[in-house]
C-alpha cells in the first residue's frame, strides 16, 4: 500500500487512481444538511467515530502529490480545500447516520516545525497552517449533517519517521517539541490534543506533558508491528502502563493506530487493568507489515466487511472502546462497516 512514515500516505503516486471515490453519496447526505454541530469531548458517553486514511485517500483517491506526506499543503489550494470538505464531511454524514460523535482531525499530522522546515515553511508560517487547519474544521463543521457532536482536534505526529524512528527524543525534548504546535491549537480553541502514530512513549509521555500544561485534554495513540510491539521493541501493554506511570494518567485515554486488528488482538486479552485505558482503535485496512507497506506501489484497501466484523470481535475486550475510525488504506466504506458492526 506504500503508507510510509505515514498514518495513510505513500511517496509515490500510483499509476492509476482507484475506482472509488470515497464520498458520493454520503457527501449529498451532508451537503443537504445545514445544522451545525455540537462540540463535544469523546468521554465515554457514548461513541465517536475518526476519519480514515486521510493521507491514502487524497492520493490514491484523489490524485495529488503529498511532499513528505503533508496533507496540511491542500489548505493552501482550491482543488485540495474541496476534496478535504468531500473527505471530512463523508465522515460526518456517517456519524449523523449511525448516532455517534465524530473526532475531527484537521489535517495537520505534519505541520510541526521539523516537516514544516523540510518543505521549506518557518516556523510563523507553520503555526500559520496550523490555524488555518482549525479555522477550515469549524468551517467544514457549519456545514455538517444533523446535530453531530464534534471534537475540533489538535492532531500531531511524531517529530521523526512514523513506523521506524532514526532517533528518540527524551520526554523532555518531546514536551518542548510539541509544545510549540499544541500553544497555537490552544490559541485556536481545539477541544482537544491528540497524539497519532507514536512510536516509543518518551515521545508520548512529552505530548501528554506539553497538553497538560496548556490546559487540554489529550489521547495519545502507539502504533504497532505484526508482533504486536511499537516499533521501539516496547511491549503494547508496557508502553500503555509506562505512559500512564509517568504522566500521573493525565491521558483522557490512549489508542492503536496504523495497524491491522491481526497484529495486536491476541495482546488485548484478558481482565487486566490496561486493556480498560484502550479507549480507540484506527485500524489499517491492510494485513502488511510496515515494511511490506513501505514495499508496496498500489493501495491495500482489504475487506471492508472484514475489517467491520474484526472491529466486532475487539469490542468486548475493551470495556472503554470510545473512538473507532480508520487508518492507512480505509476510506467511508470501512468506518461505515464499523459502524454497522458495532451497532
Amino acid at each position: 500500500m506504500g503508507a510510509r512514515r505515514s498514518r495513510g500516505a505513500d511517496r509515490r503516486r500510483p499509476a492509476q487512481r482507484s475506482a472509488f471515490a470515497g464520498t458520493g453519496s454520503l457527501t449529498a447526505v451532508a451537503a443537504s444538511q445545514t445544522m451545525a454541530s455540537r462540540m463535544a469531548l469523546p468521554d465515554g458517553s457514548q461513541l465517536f467515530i475518526g476519519d480514515g486514511g486521510l493521507e491514502t485517500v487524497m492520493i490514491f483517491e484523489e490524485g495529488f502529490e503529498l511532499p513528505e506526506f503533508a496533507s496540511f499543503t491542500l489548505l493552501r489550494e482550491e482543488a485540495g480545500r474541496s476534496a478535504l470538505r468531500r473527505y471530512y464531511e463523508g465522515f460526518l454524514a456517517i456519524a449523523a447516520e449511525y448516532g455517534t460523535g465524530y473526532t475531527f482531525d484537521p489535517p495537520t499530522w505534519r505541520a510541526s516545525e521539523k516537516w514544516g522546515a523540510a518543505l521549506g515553511y518557518s516556523p510563523a508560517e507553520i503555526a500559520d497552517l496550523n490555524r488555518e487547519a482549525v479555522a477550515f474544521a469549524r468551517e467544514v463543521c457549519e456545514r455538517a449533517a444533523g446535530e453531530v457532536p464534534v471534537s475540533i482536534t489538535g492532531t500531531i505526529g511524531p517529530e521523526g519517521d512514523g513506523y521506524s524512528p532514526e532517533s528518540f527524543l527524551s520526554a523532555a525534548e518531546a514536551e518542548e517539541y510539541h509544545a510549540r504546535q499544541v500553544a497555537v491549537f490552544a490559541a485556536e480553541g481545539v477541544d482537544m490534543i491528540c497524539g497519532l502514530t507514536m512510536t516509543y512513549v518518551e515521545e508520548a509521555v512529552g505530548i501528554v506533558r506539553a497538553a497538560a500544561a496548556a490546559g487540554l485534554p489529550v489521547s495519545v495513540s502507539f502504533t504497532v508491528e505484526t508482533d504486536g510491539r511499537l516499533p521501539s521493541g516496547e511491549p503494547l501493554r508496557e508502553a500503555v502502563e509506562r505512559l500512564d506511570a509517568e504522566t500521573g494518567g493525565a491521558a483522557l485515554y490512549q489508542m492503536i493506530n496504523c495497524a491491522h486488528p491481526t497484529h495486536f488482538a491476541a495482546d488485548l486479552a484478558g481482565e487486566e487493568a490496561w486493556l480498560g485505558r484502550i479507549g480507540g482503535v484506527r485500524a489499517n485496512a491492510s494485513r502488511r507489515s510496515h515494511a511490506e507497506l513501505d514495499e508496496a506501489q498500489e493501495l491495500d484497501s482489504g475487506d471492508p466487511e472484514e475489517l467491520g466484523a474484526e472491529y466486532a470481535a475487539l469490542e468486548p475486550r475493551l470495556p472503554d472502546l470510545r473512538v473507532v475510525g480508520g487508518c492507512c488504506g480505509t476510506d467511508q466504506r470501512h468506518v461505515a462497516s464499523i459502524c454497522a458492526h458495532l451497532a
